[in-house]
C-alpha cells in the first residue's frame, strides 16, 4: 500500500513560494543578518537576488562562503541598518 502513496506525487501541484515582504527590499550589496534558527545567525552581504525575491545569495562573514537561501527554507534575512549588524 505504501508503494502506491508516492506514485502520483510528481503530478501534485507545487505550492506557491512567497517571500516575506521585507525580502522584497533586499538589494545587491546590502549588509544582512541571516537568522537560521533561534540562537543561530550569521552576518553577510547580499550577492544576488532573484527577480521574484524568492531566492537570495549571501556571502557569509568569516569566510563561510556563499550560500543560496530560499524563502521556503525556514530562514529569515534581515537587512542591517547603519551599525545594527556589526559584530
Amino acid at each position: 500500500m505504501a508503494r502506491n502513496a508516492w506514485q502520483h506525487a510528481a503530478n501534485a501541484p507545487l505550492g506557491t513560494a512567497t517571500p516575506a515582504p521585507h525580502w522584497k527590499q533586499l538589494r545587491q550589496g546590502d549588509r544582512v543578518r541571516v537568522l537560521f534558527s533561534p540562537g543561530f545567525e550569521a552576518g553577510g552581504v547580499v550577492d544576488t537576488v532573484t527577480p521574484d525575491h524568492t531566492a537570495v545569495w549571501v556571502h557569509l562573514d568569516g569566510g563561510r562562503g556563499r550560500t543560496m537561501l530560499h524563502c521556503s527554507d525556514g530562514v529569515d534575512i534581515v537587512a542591517c541598518r547603519e551599525t545594527a549588524c556589526r559584530d
